[in-house]
């Protein structure tokens, strides 16, 4: 059986909203899930379907055996449990409810939650008060560790630290012999070699270097050019070694992203921060072992970006997801170092489509992150590297660019000409080019992504008929025809 839940539930005070065809797609885990979720999106499927005003809602779902499957979704989460075999998270199943009830066709009616759905929604929300009551204790310092806890971490802490320690002088000798007998030669070893040196660090409890030193392994093998890739890649992984061995005379922040960048855990501390946060994208990155999702969001008041990082073991999707479009009233708890990375704390309103009442002083509910050129977007990454030279990418929006073709690919030009980015090769791989071009029709838009020294990927856009501003199309225009992935006025493009 399927059993997992997401964010904490809320009490809610009104009916909470319905969400729309394209926001419960957003939460597939893949293509196959979306196909899957559209097919079962229909009453036939269903019997003792419905939903209350608190975000609940369920059904029963005929399968290939005797009994139908229990599908139980609270949207205030969002969380969801089924007790069909699948390991995707949401199951194909939770997506065919709630594409079922966003059609709006009165196949899921109103009314009180089943036996075995009160059930499990008893039991999700009783479990998310005592944990946000843990956490208010934590808070208020009641339950603060004793001076014996505090010495054993701390001796723990030292312990990883000098193994962490053997390991980057031992990378460092490796990185020495590799320059020594010369970058020409690394495709001769092969790939075991730099798999051997990743095991190693993962035994000095460094799973940061590890990583980076795969990667080292796969460049030999990366096409034309490849020496030039390798050395810049064995200069950020000198450059981090040694500033794990300084570490005590770096800035606290700069220290800290030394740490997360090695593969230290940090926690996220500090005061917590209320917002209206719109979710701005969503897209999952597996490597074998792990699947991380990220979530983007933006703080209507703050206006501040923030990054969710939820991680699935192999063979399953992370249970964090977030309609993309929506707003949420909630906190967040940054980490240490000059990172956007949070951790989504207490929702104090179910998410919505829109958050509500304009703030003054904020942008219109539902508009885009404010944005510049790609001048100041290239600015914004570069000084963002200061603070973390192994940065890959920083989010940024780009205003008033159009998509256009170029000799190397696509790119994004400013609409006065003036300078342009290129799209990464992964983005123009992806369907969304295209949404991202006929939403365009050759005027200027409102892009938000991620820029990186590979490109610019982008993730979500704006039209002029929706919320994104002044591009010079014709006012009401409103999304491209066509395009599926649109929740008022936001474009998925990933």
């Amino acid at each position: 059986m399927l059993l997992s839940h997401g964010g904490e539930p809320l009490p809610a005070t009104e009916s909470v909203a319905r969400w729309t065809v394209e926001q419960v797609l957003s939460l597939a885990p893949d293509d196959a899930s979306r196909k899957a979720g559209n097919k079962l999106a229909t009453a036939g499927h269903w019997s003792g379907a419905g939903f209350d005003g608190s975000g609940a809602v369920w059904g029963l779902c005929k399968g290939s055996g005797s009994k139908p499957y229990q599908t139980v979704v609270d949207t205030t989460g969002p969380a969801y449990t089924c007790s069909c075999p699948s390991r995707k998270f949401p199951c194909k199943h939770a997506l065919g409810l709630l594409l079922l009830r966003a059609s709006g066709d009165g196949a899921v009616p109103q009314g009180e939650p089943a036996d075995w759905a009160a059930q499990w929604l008893t039991a999700r929300r009783g479990r998310a008060e005592a944990k946000q009551a843990k956490r208010d204790t934590a808070v208020s310092g009641e339950a603060a560790p004793g001076p014996a806890d505090n010495a054993a971490a701390r001796k723990r802490a030292e312990r990883r630290a000098e193994r962490v320690t053997s390991g980057a002088l031992e990378l460092e000798q490796r990185l020495t012999d590799l320059l020594r007998g010369g970058l020409a030669t690394a495709d001769r070893a092969g790939y075991a070699l730099w798999e051997e040196t990743a095991a190693r660090m993962v035994d000095a409890q460094a799973p940061g270097l590890a990583g980076r030193v795969r990667e080292l392994g796969a460049i030999p093998g990366s096409g034309p050019g490849w020496p030039v890739r390798l050395l810049e890649e064995c200069g950020l992984l000198h450059l981090l070694d040694t500033a794990w061995l300084g570490r005590e005379r770096l800035p606290d922040p700069l220290a800290a992203t030394v740490r997360t960048r090695v593969g230290l855990p940090m926690s996220a501390e500090g005061p917590p921060l209320r917002d209206h946060w719109l979710v701005l994208a969503q897209y999952d990155t597996p490597d074998g072992r792990l699947t991380t999702r990220r979530i983007w969001l933006y703080g209507r008041e703050s206006g501040r970006t923030a990054l969710l990082l939820s991680f699935g073991a192999m063979g399953r999707a992370p249970e964090l997801a977030l309609p993309v479009g929506v707003t949420i009233d909630a906190e967040l708890t940054p980490y240490p170092g000059g990172g956007l990375r949070a951790d989504l704390g207490r929702q104090f309103a179910p998410p919505a489509a829109a958050p509500g009442t304009p703030v003054p002083g904020s942008p219109p509910p539902g508009s885009p992150p404010p944005g510049g050129s790609t001048a100041t977007a290239l600015a914004a990454y570069g000084e963002a590297l200061r603070g973390d030279p192994w940065l890959d990418a920083w989010p940024v929006t780009l205003r008033g660019v159009i998509p256009v073709p170029s000799e190397g690919g696509w790119q994004l030009a400013d609409a006065e000409g003036a300078s342009a980015l290129p799209l990464s090769s992964a983005a123009q791989s992806r369907p969304g080019l295209w949404k991202l071009v006929a939403l365009s029709g050759g005027g200027p838009v409102t892009v938000f992504g991620e820029l990186g020294h590979r490109g610019f990927d982008p993730f979500a856009a704006w039209d002029a008929g929706g919320t994104g501003g002044e591009n010079g199309r014709e006012p009401g225009a409103g999304p491209v025809s066509g395009a599926a992935d649109v929740t008022d006025g936001v474009v998925r493009l990933i």
